[in-house]
């Protein structure tokens, strides 16, 4: 019975990959010491998966940013904005940034840095319901599928010279065809995407016969498409592309993942390749149907040992789970975690600060390679036993668990429909008290939130953390910076402030290091996207409030201005969506206890004297079910958790919210049933195509359509953003539009931050004058 892995964190044991990355893109290290770096990540994950007795090991998981963007440098699907005679991998970071170091050198006559030839960064979008991000493939009418980056069989070569034995092996990892058509996007009038399959096969068929030329047996082809409501069509299209790809002298494990296979089923067992690796943690209800209906001459990949969170698997129902699949297709049947380990940090035994009680039940993606080995030698006869015993008494630990399991929050919540849900007055009864109580000019300008946070910010909350610096000093430096954001806002002319958000390490980890319920890591760190990684939190218990969270630092903001000053919180949904949340009880539930933590901090916000707030649900669709049937339950819970934090304002306090990376067409109905008085949305890179959904459901309160890219260092300027802005105002009535940026400036300079701000308020202050 083969064991395998679908692929492994490609940050470093502690981010050195991010570290080289900047450190390249600022021209402090040259690509000589990025491409070193980042051959010691590949060995060191290469040792760790072969210590752990895996013996079929992922080649080309690795990523400088990611792997969506791999595949589309692989196969030369390059913007007409970034083609060059020869491909270098600066062509990839201006695709995913819109600049890369050797780009530095351009700029305008005002010497700061501005569009350059390195264009516009590609779209980014979240890779199915994960919190990773991906690079948008953009097909032109005259894109010309062919091998363009080698870097593939290079990593190859790399992993095949480690060879030692016969007991491992090496599996390049690909995007499958289908998969990587529907997620590309044409750009103007490209043609049918569908009708490209053929010419793109070629060159599949290209990859994989050089795979095969360098000594590789077995391809992962990831297919994760396969799990959503697919039309005929895209069925049709696997069907055309395995029969051609079935050609190759190459074993092709076709890898699906992240839900069922539903009305996919037939199809995914007829394919005509080797074999099928299949998620049975988000498929359980369906693993049944799969072992019977698949063949027993072909490989059945089963993964039980979850890659999307990080709770121990219960290794005693997984055997149980398996004894069908064990019977039926003996050493067919192949065992791995349930997706790529990507998706959770690397090495729990580096975390010295969790409770041990908690750490009894975490498991992160070194020790998911442990469970992957146990499970496998429990089904071949040679189990662990002490291995499993602690594993069934931890599981068992946990269900019993006081750390875990709140009474007073349970109770709360069972009462839960005795609190009015929805604010008192309908919205154009709010919007006349808000204008009259504000007084804002046509085209109010604002910021998402966070402002930049430089090293000094940094460097001054962890001396707070080591306790290097008195509560006292961190206090008045981070009044100190607040006092600099509010004057930077004053110089600028910005109508509605935001006090930056320097004591915020991140969105949500600020907030879940202040509720019960929750705990955090040391270095549990995951990818987003490039050098962007982040800390999830782990929500282990009953979430409940002790004290105030944000009071203190939004009235001392609010004391340095005579303009309204946003109180800024993270929406329940995107603390549930961008944490690991327990496995023990419904998702809604949990979010409801988060809901109601919210509420009280809003309650007393406004009574504090903050009567515009914020309440950010930037991940309200990631958390979308995959399969859109499974839609409305989600919606429904998620709404009415928008509902219980806001509903209990007065009619004049204005309540704001922010989504990024979200298409609204689709949910536009719940995202208005939410009921914010203002919702920021981005739509820059899409050049406002994402208000379409607004106008086309009349959406009747105030939006701030981003009128500029803040994952670009880009400077937009002053006509680019008018020009954006008169998009958006043919579109929705100009005394119901704000101005803003796409979203929160913590990962921007002041360099670029301040320029972009003044320019984007003089773009508000000459339409005010065209208009009057």
């Amino acid at each position: 019975m083969t064991i395998h892995n679908l692929g492994y964190p490609r940050i470093g044991d502690f981010r050195e990959l991010k570290f080289a990355l900047e450190a390249y893109w600022k021209g402090e290290k040259t690509l000589t010491d990025l491409e070193a770096q980042a051959r010691e990540i590949r060995y060191k994950n290469f040792q760790t998966q072969i210590a752990a007795g895996i013996e079929l090991i992922p080649v080309n998981d690795f990523a400088y940013y990611d792997q969506c963007l791999n595949m589309s440098t692989l196969l030369g699907v390059i913007p007409k904005r970034f083609r060059q005679d020869e491909y270098d991998i600066d062509i990839a970071f201006r695709m995913a940034r819109g600049r890369a170091p050797s780009d530095d050198g351009i700029g305008c006559d005002e010497g700061h840095l501005c569009e350059s030839r390195a264009g516009f960064a590609g779209a980014m979008k979240k890779w199915f319901d994960t919190n990773y991000h991906y690079i948008v493939p953009e097909l032109y009418d005259d894109t010309e599928f062919k091998i363009t980056d080698t870097r593939l069989f290079n990593e190859v070569a790399e992993a095949l010279a480690l060879k030692q034995d016969g007991n491992i092996d090496f599996k390049p990892v690909l995007i499958g065809p289908v998969t990587y058509l529907y997620l590309a996007e044409n750009v103007g009038n490209a043609i049918p995407k569908l009708s490209r399959l053929p010419e793109l096969l070629a060159v599949y068929l290209q990859i994989l016969q050089k795979l095969a030329d360098q000594g590789i047996r077995w391809v992962q082809v990831d297919e994760p498409i396969l799990g959503l409501e697919l039309n005929a069509e895209w069925q049709n299209a696997f069907t055309t592309a395995y029969e051609a790809l079935s050609k190759i002298q190459v074993k092709l494990l076709v890898a699906t993942y992240f839900e069922t296979l539903g009305d996919n089923l037939d199809l995914a067992c007829e394919l005509p390749v080797a074999g099928l690796h299949y998620d049975a943690v988000r498929g359980e209800k369906q693993l049944a149907c799969l072992v019977e209906q698949y063949p027993a001459h072909k490989v059945l990949s089963i993964g039980l040992v979850e890659g999307r969170n990080i709770w121990k698997t219960d290794i005693t129902a997984a055997l149980k789970q398996l004894a069908d699949a064990k019977a039926k297709f003996a050493n067919n049947l192949w065992i791995a975690p349930s997706c790529s380990l990507l998706h959770v940090p690397v090495n729990l035994d580096v975390e010295q600060k969790l409770d041990p009680e908690l750490k009894n039940y975490l498991s992160f993606a070194k020790q998911k390679l442990d469970e992957v080995k146990l499970l496998a030698d429990a089904l071949n006869g040679k189990p662990d036993e002490k291995a499993l015993a602690d594993n069934a008494k931890a599981i068992t630990d946990k269900k019993a668990s006081k750390l875990v399991h709140n009474a007073a929050v349970q109770a709360r919540i069972a009462k839960l429909d005795e609190t009015a849900l929805n604010r008192p007055a309908p919205y154009k009864e709010r919007a006349a008290l808000q204008k009259a109580k504000f007084k804002l000019p046509l085209f109010p300008t604002t910021t998402i939130g966070s402002f930049p946070q430089t090293a000094e910010i940094r460097q001054t909350r962890l001396k707070f953390k080591k306790g290097d610096i008195s509560e006292a000093q961190y206090i008045e430096a981070m009044q100190a910076e607040i006092r600099d954001v509010c004057a930077r806002q004053e110089r600028i002319g910005i109508d509605v402030f935001v006090h930056g958000e320097p004591e915020r390490n991140d969105m949500v980890e600020y907030f879940g290091e202040q509720l019960k319920g929750y705990a955090f890591t040391q270095f549990g760190w995951v990818q987003s996207y490039g050098s962007r990684c982040v800390k999830p939190p782990i929500i282990y218990g009953d979430v409940s409030r002790e004290k105030p969270m944000t009071v203190f630092w939004s009235q001392y903001a609010q004391s340095q201005t005579a303009k309204p000053m946003k109180g800024m919180l993270s929406g329940a949904v995107t603390m549930l969506n961008w944490s690991f949340v327990r496995n023990d009880q419904p998702r809604e539930q949990t979010c409801n206890q988060i809901a109601l933590a919210l509420r009280d901090e809003v309650l007393d916000l406004e009574a504090a004297g903050i009567h515009m707030i914020q309440i950010d649900e930037a991940a309200l669709r990631e958390g979308l079910p995959l399969k859109k049937s499974d839609w409305e339950d989600y919606l429904r819970w998620a709404v009415k958790s928008f509902h219980i934090t806001t509903s209990g304002v007065a009619n004049d306090t204005q309540i704001h919210t922010h989504m990024c990376y979200s298409e609204f067409n689709d949910i536009i109905e719940s995202v208005a049933a939410m009921d914010a008085d203002c919702i920021t949305i981005e739509t820059s890179k899409s050049n406002m195509k994402l208000l379409d959904a607004f106008v086309d459901f009349e959406y009747p309160n105030e939006i701030g359509p981003g009128v500029y890219d803040i994952h670009s260092p880009n400077i937009p300027t002053v006509e680019q953003m008018i020009g954006l802005i008169e998009k958006a105002a043919k579109l929705i009535p100009a005394e119901r539009l704000w101005v803003n940026p796409d979203c929160g400036l913590k990962t921007r300079g002041w360099k670029e931050t301040e320029p972009a701000l003044t320019n984007m308020v003089q773009a508000a202050k000459k339409l005010r004058k065209q208009i009057a």
